[in-house]
């Protein structure tokens, strides 16, 4: 620390030239800063280096002093109990290390701390201060981790975000308040006051984009009216690329008094935009885009004597293109396929029952298809009850779970989409069905869409399949993502029942002509050692937090 009345070292010399002279010697080359009067000086130099080390430490550049940042707001959550504290540094640390990513018997503790976030959250914890850097820096390399992470950061993490640009992205969904000069503690649950409407309309004028985005979510979220005010005073001077992210902002609280924007934003300049907005019209009720779309279909798909017939569009034409049907296909797609998809998934389904004369989806799925138009037309529906969150089409277009899967690339139904529309009980329970059905090898998608951590059933089901693949050959990289996904899904409670899957058979068994390769008994064991040790891990970091 420099005595008082002098200079500090200057700021502007690198770091580079500090070194240099303290390896030559500041006899030989002179020191790169100044001295204070009768100063030796090697001792400016040292002075210099402690004061460059002090700032890289800080994880600070050399600036200009600004204005002293308010405090950051209080956070009233009860603090983590010390086990759970040193467990998140452990976590946050690997996290940083990067670490061996090779699969060892030990488990993957990046991989745990999505749980743990979780866990915590769910208890209603705060972090400690020191450690919110290294969370923050966490969710900014893993975009999964977001969500829970700022949760947990709470007020004091977004205020910490507000002062280094590399964690802006806390902001898009928190945005600064009315003292945009310096970070803020977040708005309350509460609509704005006068006084914090003003702070967001401000940012909206002046701020980045990640700040501007923030801000018109917030605003909407209050009062949606006024945030599609907001966004149509500045519409026609914003970027293509904004004008998309800011246009997504109006899906939350989606109304019929958003149709007029959305019907202008359809002429828009920008493909990526128009198509957005023919997106948010198709999901809205009664409006004049699906009523549009509604006629196309009843000209393209009609019954005949109990089958389905279809006539694709033979040309797209300007009104398509307008809502939001490309006239251009993807390569390996056909154009009258392509454009009968986009017809069909931005109809109502509740449209198809009284065209076919069926009383309902279940019986709609069963009908006959014509000249091979099936596997397009149940494509579409399969879009189109993913999109409108229809849980009577998504079971008819799932089917039983015994149904053999659709071939790899098929166009047919796509299971794991269809499961998200369902409540996550009769999700977890189709898939379980499905694995004991047809086993893991299409698997995986399916079961990554199920509520973690998996219902009994489910998991059951995961560990027999398993069990079932050791014993019939194979390898167990063959199966490494359903593994990954039971280290993180399964109930701990399943760890005993792994521990005796991970025991060596004994030596007196005899061989069985179906057991698994040589060696392969080796590395399933290692598998199932691992995923048992990580289960018990799970279950001591779930007492660790209960303190």
């Amino acid at each position: 620390m420099n005595a008082p009345g002098h200079a500090a070292p200057p700021l502007d010399v690198p770091w580079d030239d500090l070194v240099t002279a303290a390896l030559i010697g500041t006899g030989r080359r002179g020191a790169p800063t100044a001295a204070r009067p009768g100063q030796d000086p090697a001792l400016a130099l040292l002075d210099a280096a402690a004061l460059h080390t002090v700032r890289r430490r800080a994880a600070a550049l050399p600036v200009a002093a600004g204005r002293r940042p308010e405090p950051a707001p209080p956070d009233p959550r009860p603090p983590l109990p010390e086990a759970a504290r040193r467990r998140l540094a452990l976590l946050l640390g690997e996290r940083a290390g990067g670490g061996d990513r090779r699969r060892t018997a030990a488990p993957d503790l990046v991989e745990l701390l999505p749980q743990w976030l979780t866990a915590a959250n769910a208890r209603g914890y705060r972090p400690p201060d020191a450690l919110l850097p290294g969370l923050l820096d966490a969710a900014r390399a893993r975009t999964d981790l977001r969500p829970e992470a700022l949760a947990f950061a709470g007020p004091r993490g977004r205020w910490l975000a507000g002062l280094n640009p590399q964690w802006a992205y806390a902001l898009r969904s928190h945005p600064p308040g009315p003292g945009a000069a310096s970070p803020v503690s977040p708005a309350s649950s509460g609509p704005p006051d006068a006084t914090g409407l003003d702070g967001l309309r401000r940012v909206w004028r002046e701020g980045l984009f990640a700040e501007r985005l923030a801000a018109l979510t917030a605003v909407r979220g209050h009062d949606a009216a006024a945030g599609r005010e907001l966004l149509a005073g500045t519409w026609a001077t914003e970027r293509a690329e904004d004008r998309q992210a800011f246009l997504g902002a109006l899906r939350d609280g989606l109304s019929p008094d958003d149709e007029p924007f959305l019907e202008a934003a359809l002429s828009d300049r920008g493909r990526s935009v128009r198509a957005l907005a023919a997106e948010l019209l198709a999901v809205l009720p009664g409006s004049a885009l699906t009523a549009r779309m509604t006629a196309r279909a009843r000209t393209c798909v009609a019954l005949d004597q109990g089958v389905v017939v279809v006539e694709a569009p033979h040309e797209c034409d300007d009104g398509m293109r307008r809502d939001g049907i490309s006239a251009k296909p993807p390569s390996g797609r056909g154009a009258r396929s392509w454009w009968l998809s986009g017809i069909v998934e931005a109809t109502p389904l509740s449209v198809w029952p009284d065209r076919l004369g069926v009383p309902g989806a279940a019986e709609a799925v069963a009908l006959p298809v014509a000249d091979g138009w099936r596997p397009d037309l149940h494509a579409a529906w399969c879009r189109a009850a993913v999109r409108q969150r229809d849980a009577a089409w998504a079971r008819a277009l799932l089917g039983p779970p015994t149904t053999p899967p659709a071939p790899e690339g098929s166009p047919g139904r796509d299971p794991a989409r269809l499961l998200t529309v369902l409540p996550a009980a009769e999700r977890a329970d189709w898939v379980a069905r499905f694995v004991a059905a047809h086993g893991l090898s299409d698997a995986f998608r399916p079961i990554g869409v199920c509520a973690v951590p998996w219902a009994e059933p489910l998991g059951r089901a995961v560990v027999d399949a398993l069990e079932i693949a050791r014993d019939t050959g194979g390898y167990p990289w063959s199966f490494s993502g359903v593994m990954g996904l039971a280290e993180r899904c399964l109930d701990p409670d399943q760890a005993d029942r792994l521990a005796v899957l991970a025991a060596p058979a004994g030596a007196d068994d005899a061989p069985r002509e179906d057991a698994a390769p040589p060696g392969a008994a080796g590395y399933w064991a290692e598998a199932f050692q691992r995923l048992a040790g990580t289960l018990r891990l799970r279950a001591v970091m779930r007492a660790e937090l209960a303190g």
